[in-house]
């Protein structure tokens, strides 16, 4: 039996942009922020040359041969990261993060959120993982 079903595959980009932040919660007193986030609080902030991946998960197209053209996942990536984040202050610059600490768990599900409301087919999207340093990583999948 010939299987009529287009083959599944993932498909990734990654791009990355410069930020800075202040890890403070608004949940915690200054001496609780300080022993949480240690130098990470300190009042000027600090910044990072994140890296994103967005990956996508669906069926290829017999007629194109991809899930989805690069140019629409760069386009879609441009408008939900970059020019949101790149060069800006994460708390200040961006609403989100006004009662939230910008931590990269909280970085990642916002770039998730972001994806999914301009991506036309947001079901594609699989998975989002930031790199804020090369040794600190979050991965989020919508859960």
């Amino acid at each position: 039996m010939v299987d009529t079903r287009n083959p599944k595959a993932y498909q990734t980009r990654r791009m990355t942009f410069s930020a800075c932040h202040r890890l403070n919660s608004p949940f915690l007193d200054e001496a609780e922020n300080e022993e949480v986030y240690g130098k990470c609080n300190h009042i000027n902030g600090h910044g990072h040359n994140y890296m994103v991946k967005v990956t996508l998960f669906g069926e290829i197209d017999t007629k194109t041969g991809m899930i989805l053209n690069m140019t629409e996942l760069k386009r879609y990536m441009e408008q939900a990261i970059m020019n949101l984040l790149d060069h800006k202050n994460l708390d200040k610059d961006v609403e989100y993060f006004k009662n939230r600490p910008s931590t990269t768990e909280n970085l990642t599900v916002f770039v998730w959120n972001q994806m999914k409301r301009v991506m036309e087919k947001p079901d594609l999207l699989y998975e989002v993982e930031i790199f804020e340093t090369e040794n600190n990583i979050v991965r989020y999948r919508g859960e």
